[in-house]
């Protein structure tokens, strides 16, 4: 396991593990690839570290991360998280198992990533406590409507840290006889009862950027395509210059300044 704030933090959404998870990498890089998707959040996986537990020298195992970044698999960058009483930068190396396009690490860098496919509608917690209700007091029976208009008022006490036996005792313990409204009873109860804001400690990220994976320079999602920075992804070819609709035929250019060097100026021209 690597140092508390650093090593591999699993990408969310992932699909479920298969054996064709890496069929489209390189042989070597899907060996990697599959040891490093195995490993839990928290491990070391630098270059150093892998080469010990992998039959791969350092310089092989540093192409083949940097290949796994090109594939969408990998990022390299930090966090900047907060606790009760500092704030600090540590690293992370993030780690997809199911390849993402360069548009969605920069969603996950800004904190807003959309899932990869609909998911079927669940119901939540709050909707089978207020269900099950009847169960624990007959009295308290509700409807399907009842539960959907209560369903936040009871997320907001999860929210705060109440667990279902503390809920289910705040909404049956010592009730009326008889009840003649289910549905008002509980809200009433839930708006008198609600307990107050818990303060959960533990840190929590509020900044994440990147690191180019070839210099390691820092910069934001867009100017690191790819995971690389502009100066690592090499020059960009120089496109022909000419009127709109043509293109110059390769060489012109380089003919042209050398006969602007050949030419002498008016003032030094000898007449004979």
């Amino acid at each position: 396991m690597a140092k508390p704030g650093y090593g591999k933090r699993s990408a969310p959404g992932e699909r479920p593990r298969g054996e064709r998870d890496f069929a489209h990498l390189l042989p070597r890089d899907a060996a990697v690839a599959a040891y490093i998707d195995r490993l839990p959040d928290g491990s070391d996986i630098s270059v150093k570290t892998l080469a010990k537990h992998l039959p791969y020298g350092q310089c092989a195992l540093s192409t083949t991360l940097n290949r796994l970044q090109d594939a969408g698999h990998l990022r390299r960058g930090s966090e900047c998280v907060i606790t009760d009483e500092v704030m600090f930068w540590v690293t992370r190396t993030f780690f997809s198992r199911t390849a993402r396009e360069h548009e969605w690490w920069n969603a996950y860098i800004r904190g807003d990533v959309p899932p990869d496919q609909p998911q079927r509608p669940t119901r939540s917690r709050a909707f089978i406590l207020l269900a099950a209700l009847g169960r624990t007091a007959p009295a308290l029976s509700l409807s399907a409507a009842d539960c959907v208009r209560l369903e936040p008022q009871v997320s907001e006490w999860f929210a705060r840290g109440a667990t279902e036996a503390e809920l289910l005792h705040a909404l049956t313990a010592g009730l009326p006889s008889p009840v003649h409204c289910a549905a008002r009873l509980v809200e009433r109860r839930l708006r008198d009862k609600l307990p107050p804001e818990r303060v959960l400690p533990g840190p929590r990220t509020v900044l994440r950027t990147l690191e180019c994976g070839e210099c390691g320079v820092p910069g934001s999602p867009e100017a690191l395509l790819g995971g690389l920075c502009r100066r690592c992804r090499g020059p960009v070819p120089e496109l022909p210059v000419g009127p709109p609709g043509t293109v110059q035929p390769p060489g012109v250019r380089e003919r042209m300044e050398a006969v602007r060097a050949g030419l002498v100026p008016r003032s030094e021209r000898t007449y004979r």
